[in-house]
């Protein structure tokens, strides 16, 4: 396969609603794997890196946002986390993440909205690909910081061209001020796809929930 954006891909870039988004996935799901490795898409396998350096293995549960078809589950078992979870809005994605047999429990919800989860349920979480073009927005900090348990850790990707259009760096300074988590750490930018799309760069953030 050519290292070409694909038509599934520019769906995803050109949804307008969320309907129109879950409608792209659902009809990706099946080749999504494929057709994003063979464009050279390597975020969910890098954000592991930023979770093993802070996140202790024994810290407790972890949450996997946004997490797809779980392409993350398999790489974070082999590092050592025995108790991941995972929570996204396609019900089609997570039942191919199901099969892959790395995940806790996955949960489907739509970022945006009220999570149905406890304050405080989760010692770290982390989200590749879904803070970009067209998804979930920036207002989605205040119930992943709810979930987070005092000291946990959050990784984030976010698209550098929303960082500041689709106001991430306004909401991450607001909670910040509010003394509900700091930051931590932020990355240079760099490529979502080794290949593909070279245009496409994103920032990884850090943050430590306030105690």
């Amino acid at each position: 396969m050519s290292a070409e954006p694909s038509d599934a891909l520019d769906g995803v870039y050109a949804a307008q609603t969320p309907e129109e988004l879950n409608a792209a996935y659902q009809r990706w799901a099946e080749t999504y794997d494929r057709e994003t490795i063979a464009l050279g898409y390597c975020l969910p396998f890098v954000v592991t890196a930023w979770v093993a350096r802070h996140v202790p293995r024994e810290a407790g549960p972890v949450l996997d946002v946004g997490c797809g078809t779980g392409l993350s589950g398999p790489v974070l078992a082999a590092l050592g986390y025995a108790h991941v979870e995972g929570l996204d809005f396609s019900p089609e994605m997570l039942r191919l993440a199901e099969a892959r047999g790395t995940y806790r429990r996955l949960t489907q919800a739509t970022l945006g909205e009220t999570l149905p989860f406890a304050d405080g349920a989760f010692a770290a979480l982390f989200s590749t690909g879904v803070f970009t073009e067209g998804h979930a927005p920036a207002s989605s900090m205040t119930e992943l910081a709810r979930i987070l348990a005092p000291d946990g850790k959050a990784v984030l990707t976010v698209r550098s061209s929303i960082l500041q259009s689709g106001g991430f760096e306004q909401e991450f300074a607001r909670l910040e001020a509010a003394k509900i988590w700091r930051e931590v750490e932020r990355s240079e930018p760099f490529r979502a796809f080794v290949m593909a799309e070279p245009e496409v760069l994103v920032q990884s953030f850090v943050f430590e929930r306030n105690g």
